[in-house]
């Protein structure tokens, strides 16, 4: 996975591909996907801020305001595997995309991961934004009804990254997050990296390809 030097590389590449898109009658809807850490919100918000220095209307808007609450985890025994597929409102995040495509105003919910809860109506897209980034891990997963958001997006991106990185940056996200060590360590190999394989090994293809060698493939 490139180190964030070379998003802004990475993010002109990928503006330059968007402004070639045909117009739709609706928004613009570029998907960035990977697995858990892979780098999806950061390359996100870079293309963001390269798309606004041309003049054009861009957000982000990203899958995790549709994490399933803890208290319906625990009630379907799910809690300790939290961000696999089945610990979020699919059906709800399709929805939302079916309506950030058709224009106006859109709210929308964020997940604040401190707290470790979503809060509904916390995102607004304005209406005059053209341009919508989503990021998830689940955005080319080929299993239902997630593989149905394929045929939405105008651009699709998969940022690819050694199992190796991504271990170490889970361990460090949960280090931040005030777990001890062996805690991190636990967390990151059993939930993190086993929701990091299934997405491996169920990706559909995507129209930009980001490699671990640092090199852009479209």
């Amino acid at each position: 996975m490139p180190p964030d030097a070379d998003f802004p590389d990475i993010a002109q590449q990928l503006a330059e591909r968007i402004g070639t898109l045909p117009a739709s009658g609706g928004r613009t809807l570029i998907a960035i996907a990977g697995a858990p850490a892979g780098g999806k919100s950061s390359l996100a918000g870079t293309l963001v801020e390269t798309l606004q220095e041309t003049g054009l209307k861009a957000q982000v808007v990203p899958m995790d305001g549709f994490h399933l609450d803890n208290r319906v985890l625990e009630a379907r025994g799910l809690l300790a595997r939290k961000g696999a597929p089945e610990t979020f409102d699919a059906e709800g995040f399709i929805a939302l995309i079916h309506r950030i495509r058709e224009g106006g105003e859109v709210v929308y919910p964020v997940f604040d991961r401190g707290r470790d809860i979503a809060i509904a109506g916390a995102g607004v897209i304005g209406s005059d934004c053209k341009i919508v980034i989503v990021e998830g891990n689940y955005l080319l997963f080929d299993e239902a009804p997630w593989r149905f958001l394929a045929r939405l997006w105008d651009l699709s991106v998969w940022i690819e990254t050694p199992e190796q990185v991504l271990r170490d940056r889970c361990i460090a996200r949960w280090l931040q997050h005030g777990h001890t060590p062996e805690q991190a360590r636990l967390r990151a190999e059993g939930n993190d990296m086993k929701n990091a394989q299934r997405i491996l090994a169920a990706r559909q293809p995507a129209d930009f390809l980001i490699g671990e060698i640092f090199e852009a493939e479209i």
